[in-house]
């Protein structure tokens, strides 16, 4: 099939005043436990359904949990991640596919081809089942095979959370081997891929001012082409549970063990250093341990097995309810492009210190203590400032509900996405058509 003939098969119809919208939104994994972007489909499908627009999400797996009469279609991979051993995961029928061929022997090599292979899927699906969408919002796949869509005509909207290269920088900076470093390098792979294809993209936008900065910096566009749409929190689903009693000298985070750029290890020093004068301290971790890993290692360091819990999976009802429980809420986070947990936390009028990594003081604002990000003696201090301080615990937590209220809708970012997703419609019909 050639590109013209793509482009005429695929390419949405011409925009019509006041006709609801029909949106594909995608996500090359979606789970809503598998970090803030599955939260985001869910919570950005849910916005544009309640705006009257026709929803549809798709998605490789871990898949995404979606309210009623929003639609999945499934973008099967070999989901090697949720494999006991990935390395026996391969069947001869697997062989019939040169994606599922790559996927498997890059992630063998230790690349994570997920953002590729997915696109690649998509593109074929695209191919086989035509376009049915007006529109088409791709969180932050970057790939070719998403690409190809804008060139077939397909009006495309990109999220960029933020720039993975961030991450690159502080994985490589806690590694003290040439191996170490090496493996972090070639996990990081899929950013070449990432550096060709968001500069040809049109229509981006991301989530806070500073993400856009270091979206600009790190993929040498300027910063005027990034729309920026802050994310949102659902107030009357994350909001404080009168009916649960805070326990006593109980932080929480929601934390990727072993995720450099989550700043767990700077909370687990400064709470060595809080026990001190608070033994009776515990922390609360949302987030996988894995026994082997670097945190393990850390917590038995510095003798904190007994009072570090980790917890993963929870539905939200139970997150909700762990909010509610806390005494103080956590963001140790060395960059974020945006922070979930923290906008989460003080929906539930839960009192926070977080880090000014990134976007985060941007987004806590004074509705929390902030310190400077890598910090475990200035984490501590204002911890202990909190701990110390039930009126200002109080006065925080109904700060922090009063700017969720007025700066953070899931309402409102899906008003800002459909006039984003209609400026793409326009231009789709009114630029000359390419040589």
């Amino acid at each position: 099939m050639t590109e013209s003939m793509d482009r005429a098969r695929l390419a949405p119809a011409p925009p019509q005043p006041k006709r609801p919208l029909r949106i594909a939104l995608l996500g090359y994994r979606s789970a809503p436990h598998s970090g803030g972007q599955g939260i985001y489909l869910a919570s950005l499908s849910r916005a544009l359904r309640n705006l009257g627009h026709r929803v549809e999400v798709l998605s490789g797996p871990p898949y995404p949990e979606l309210d009623e009469g929003i639609g999945l279609i499934k973008i099967p991979s070999l989901d090697l991640y949720a494999a006991p051993n990935h390395v026996t995961a391969l069947r001869p029928s697997h062989f019939r596919s040169a994606t599922n061929l790559f996927e498997y022997f890059s992630m063998l090599t230790g690349g994570f081809p997920e953002p590729y292979t997915f696109g690649r899927r998509l593109k074929a699906h695209f191919l086989r089942a035509g376009n049915p969408y007006d529109v088409v919002h791709d969180n932050q796949t970057l790939a070719p095979g998403v690409l190809a869509l804008q060139n077939w005509g397909v009006p495309l909207v990109t999220t960029i959370h933020h720039p993975i290269q961030r991450d690159l920088e502080l994985a490589l900076g806690q590694q003290t081997t040439w191996q170490g470093r090496a493996l972090v390098r070639r996990w990081h792979h899929f950013l070449r891929m990432q550096e060709r294809v968001v500069p040809r993209l049109k229509h981006l936008v991301t989530v806070s001012k500073a993400s856009r900065g270091a979206i600009a910096d790190a993929f040498r566009i300027p910063a005027s082409r990034i729309a920026v749409v802050p994310n949102g929190v659902d107030g009357d689903r994350w909001a404080p549970l009168p009916d649960v009693s805070r326990a006593p000298h109980t932080l929480l985070t929601v934390a990727s063990a072993d995720q450099p750029l989550k700043g767990l290890p700077v909370l687990l020093d400064a709470v060595a250093k809080l026990r001190t004068q608070h033994p009776a301290l515990t922390l609360r971790v949302i987030g996988k341990l894995n026994p082997d890993g670097p945190t393990a290692a850390r917590l038995t360091a510095l003798g904190l097995e007994n009072c570090v819990r980790f917890e993963h999976g929870l539905s939200e009802a139970v997150l909700r309810a762990r909010y509610a429980e806390a005494t103080v809420a956590v963001v140790p986070s060395l960059y974020e492009g945006f922070g979930f947990p923290a906008v989460e936390a003080m929906a539930c009028g839960t009192p926070l210190v977080s880090t000014t990594g990134g976007a985060l003081g941007e987004v806590v604002g004074d509705a929390g203590l902030t310190v400077p990000p890598g910090d475990s003696t200035a984490l501590a201090e204002a911890i202990d400032r909190l701990l110390r301080a039930p009126e200002l615990r109080q006065g925080l937590g109904a700060r922090g509900r009063r700017r969720v209220r007025e700066t953070f809708s899931w309402h409102g970012v899906g008003e800002a996405m459909a006039a984003l997703y209609e400026t793409a419609r326009r231009e789709r019909f009114t630029e000359a058509p390419r040589p």
